[in-house]
């Protein structure tokens, strides 16, 4: 990177910067000229200079000139006006002075935020493109959170200074220099006297305040370090409570945030110290200028115009100063700060850009063998892990990797996978260096697959597709407004020197996938999850999800006939018990009181249960119904079971996990609340203790908790509520509340809901797996198994993925890799975290039937045993970091070797 800031500034805005420098130049003119009006307008109408006579006039704004040569010109000759005109007149110009004079500020200012934000924008894109060029052994060295700091914060104060970086200068050392020059003109040692100021200033100030740049940077780097450890704890924090070092944690950030905190006041003492002798200096001007200047004005040798216009040039004149001062120290602030970042974006070994070109057209297939020659790996320590190897691996060949963890299989699969480089040997296909390969081809036809996993925030089916998004294939067309707004979008891309790529064009490369287009894109997915058996995963996590009306309306149209056929087969597997359909007018016993009084479902965003149980509307129902003491009654008794049950029970019992009414932390507040309601009615609980009580008995559920709280007349009295509750619903809960109707799709239930519209009984611990299954293979008979994955897979993974257990990340992992269709395939153990039975059926999946007929990819796979090396055409031992066996499955079979070895381990 470009070492200098105001190099690199200059390189990129010159055309730009010329520009803004000769608006500042202009306005100059205005800017003397608003010093000079208020002598004339004092020492003229005022006084009356050149106004002898009461019905004396002068000529208003003549304007002429002498030429050489040419002689006198005149333009124009001027308006006779008299004293009270003239001054009306001047005051007038002096207020379009102004005027003027605030709009050159506003458009220079506003040019300069604009051209400041595009650097910025320049810089972090800068940023980022190096660090998608890094090597990958830098990685291992920097902390995700300092880097994210360096180019979210860090460079922002680049931003701001790219405007004023040529600008600022010019404008104030030019609205400076003018005022002294003005003073210069009226009086000679006024002029001097400020003259002595403005250099001590200019002196002193800018000394002081290298204390403050150095404190300065002290400040960012342990800002910078605060930010990496934090990103650690969140990243490790299992590992903490896992060991107990939580309080070492908070030990480590307070004596950081103590540094900070030291550095930070001792910041503080000096930028002040430095603002009150530079204020000081600023006020010591006035006083000469009134004592001597006053002085001078009594002794004849100045006049009154000339003093108030000396005094009111020099208002001006330490603003300007004192913000050239300021910008001096932003200056060297922003250069330290460009050079510390420079220094961390600027590695060695970075990727050439050619590399990570936009390629659009479909890349054709690898038909030359992978070739390593002479491959040396080390580690960070430079130790070698690879010793030496050379090898050749043809386009259609599939070859296993045995050996130990770290024997040097799994080296040479991350040194294929571009996941290190070599310390000295090669990696060629087609006599190419596969490190200056470009990466549209080695990117999507080589795939690298390891246990570890990385997933971005959104759903599966954004992770899933996320490796076939490898440049915009449509062209987007916008029309009116949008069109409009995307012209800008695009000058403004090209102004800060970012690509342009449009974000809403169809990035999805259908074609390297198999299919042709996205109505066709599920049949070519649904192989892949099968494969690597993640299908029933998605169905299940389809289950639990609320379904997009908008996306998946042939679901929400079916969904009536689903809940129909799962009747009769419950009924034909005389399971027709298990669930218990809700019903108007009749109450649920599977479900909790507080459902079967809603008999319908909240909807997202609109309001919580909490509103609900607090609406006026909602409480004078219970009220009116005689509901709400009979709810407090089983309330207390619900409260008492508790505390009778789980006082004693430390608060991290397993027990406490079964608890839906209530919190471990809350059965002290209920102990201590129940002796005093106890000797008071209802009426007399005051309406908090009343909530706290009747609560308890809305998550009551008469099979699972058998407190026998639940008589006919109360369920009775809860369905007339029901009854009542819709009768005359105020808007506001008809709109937040979705309705339990057999006749229709619930939007805000989950699928599951959707096609039980009831609740499973408990009495069976594997009656919802039983249930499930019934639903799977009713989904499947009426053709809409695809449509219940295609649900699963708008599944939020959450940040990295977390929301998914560790075996399902690898598989989603693996199958993502097989969906690009390569034509090398690298598998580094992908799957430790599934049983050996489940790795052996993957294995034997992909390798049975990876990619459409007639194309046969070649694949690499380093094995976690032995086991299914017989799938391969040829087996590699590795040990001690060197190639030890190399061969087929027969030729390994009938003699002695390290092979047979660990097949019979």
């Amino acid at each position: 990177m470009e070492k200098s800031l105001t190099r690199y500034i200059w390189v990129n805005t010159y055309k730009q910067q010329l520009w803004i420098l000769l608006v500042v130049a202009a306005s100059m003119i205005p800017y003397f000229l608003s010093f000079d009006l208020p002598k004339r307008i004092v020492n003229g109408p005022i006084q009356g200079d050149g106004f002898g006579a009461p019905d004396a006039t002068q000529l208003f704004m003549p304007i002429a000139f002498d030429l050489p040569l040419i002689g006198h010109i005149q333009l124009f000759e001027g308006v006779e006006l008299d004293r009270v005109q003239m001054l009306m007149a001047l005051s007038g110009v002096f207020l379009g002075l102004v005027v003027l004079n605030g709009l050159f500020k506003f458009y220079i200012n506003t040019y300069k935020g604009r051209l400041g934000e595009r650097m910025l924008r320049r810089i972090r894109f800068e940023l980022v493109d190096r660090v998608l060029r890094f090597p990958p052994s830098h990685f291992k060295r920097v902390r995700a959170a300092e880097i994210a700091t360096m180019v979210k914060d860090e460079v922002e104060p680049l931003g701001g200074f790219t405007g004023d970086a040529f600008v600022q200068p010019a404008l104030l050392g030019g609205q400076a220099l003018t005022a002294l020059a003005f003073i210069l003109m009226q009086n000679f040692w006024l002029g001097m006297i400020a003259f002595a100021i403005v250099m001590v200033q200019a002196i002193i100030i800018p000394r002081m305040r290298k204390r403050l740049l150095i404190l300065g940077r002290e400040r960012q780097l342990t800002a910078r370090e605060l930010s990496g450890r934090v990103s650690e704890i969140v990243d490790g924090i299992h590992t903490i409570r896992g060991h107990d070092t939580s309080n070492l944690e908070r030990a480590d950030i307070a004596d950081r945030l103590g540094r900070i905190f030291a550095i930070r006041y001792d910041l503080y003492q000096w930028k002040f110290l430095v603002k009150f002798i530079n204020n000081f200096l600023a006020q010591v001007t006035p006083f000469l200028f009134y004592a001597i200047g006053g002085y001078l004005a009594l002794q004849g040798r100045i006049d009154i115009g000339q003093l108030v216009a000396v005094i009111a040039a020099y208002k001006d004149l330490p603003g300007p100063l004192k913000e050239l001062i300021d910008w001096d120290q932003a200056r060297q602030d922003v250069q330290i700060k460009y050079a510390q970042v420079s220094e961390q974006f600027d590695v060695d070994g970075l990727s050439d850009r050619t590399i990570q070109e936009v390629f659009r057209e479909p890349v054709p297939r690898l038909l030359s063998p992978l070739v390593i020659t002479g491959l040396v790996l080390t580690d960070d320590s430079n130790a070698p892990i690879l010793h030496h190897v050379s090898l050749e691996i043809a386009p259609d060949e599939t070859v296993a990797i045995l050996g130990d963890p770290g024997s040097g299989g799994d080296a040479l699969a991350e040194a294929l996978g571009r996941i290190v480089w070599p310390a000295s040997g090669e990696i060629t296909i087609d006599g190419k260096d596969i490190r200056k390969v470009p990466e549209a081809i080695t990117g999507r036809r080589i795939s690298y697959v390891s246990s570890d996993t990385y997933f971005f925030h959104g759903t599966l089916r954004d992770n899933l597709l996320y490796v076939l998004k490898h440049a915009p294939l449509t062209d987007v067309t916008y029309e009116g407004a949008d069109a409009r707004t995307f012209r800008r979008k695009i000058g403004e891309t090209i102004s800060a020197g970012n690509p342009v790529l449009d974000l809403n064009s169809d990035w999805i490369d259908y074609r390297a996938a198999g299919a042709s287009g996205p109505d066709d894109l599920l049949k070519v997915i649904r192989p892949v999850l099968d494969a690597v058996t993640i299908s029933q995963d998605l169905f299940y996590l389809a289950l639990r999800s609320q379904v997009d009306i908008d996306t998946h309306g042939v679901m929400t149209d079916q969904i009536v006939m689903v809940r129909a056929a799962l009747r009769d087969r419950l009924v034909a597997e005389d399971l027709d018990g298990v669930v218990e359909s809700f019903e108007d007018g009749s109450y649920n016993s599977l479900a909790s009181v507080g459902e079967n009084i809603l008999f319908g479902v909240m909807k997202p965003g609109l309001m919580t249960s909490q509103d609900l149980a607090e609406h006026p509307y909602f409480r004078q129902v219970l009220r009116q119904t005689g509901l709400v003491a009979k709810l407090y009654d089983m309330g207390l008794e619900i409260a008492e079971n508790m505390v009778e049950l789980f006082r004693d029970l430390p608060p991290g019992h397993p027990f406490f996990q079964q608890l839906t009414f209530m919190k471990a932390e809350d059965i002290p507040a209920y102990e201590s609340l129940l002796p005093k309601l106890k000797e008071h009615s209802f009426e007399k609980a005051s309406g908090e203790e009343r909530a706290n009580i009747i609560r308890l008995s809305f998550a009551y559920i008469e099979p699972r908790h058998r407190f026998g709280l639940l008589t006919a007349d109360l369920m009775a009295m809860i369905v007339e509520a029901r009854t009542q509750f819709y009768a005359d619903i105020p808007p506001e809960l008809a709109e937040a509340i979705e309705r339990y109707d057999p006749e229709h799709f619930m939007a805000s239930a989950s699928l599951m809901d959707n096609v039980l519209f009831g609740r499973i009984s408990l009495q069976d611990a594997e009656t919802s797996d039983k249930i499930r299954s019934i639903i799977q293979s009713i989904f499947r008979e009426l053709e809409l198994e695809d449509y219940v994955l295609s649900i699963g897979l708008d599944f939020q993974v959450g940040a990295q993925g977390r929301r998914l257990t560790n075996v399902q990340r690898q598989k989603l992992n693996l199958a993502r890799a097989l969906l690009k269709r390569s034509d090398y395939f690298i598998f580094n153990r992908p799957l430790p975290a599934l049983d050996q039975r489940s790795q052996e059926a993957i294995t034997r999946n992909i390798m049975t039937d990876l990619h459409e007929e007639g194309h046969k990819p070649a694949i690499l796979w380093v094995l976690p045993n032995a086991r299914m090396s017989e799938l391969f055409d040829r087996i590699m031992v590795f040990q001690n970091g060197n190639l030890v066996e190399n061969g087929t499955f027969a030729e390994f079979a009938d003699q002695k070797s390290m092979f047979k070895q660990l097949v019979s381990y």
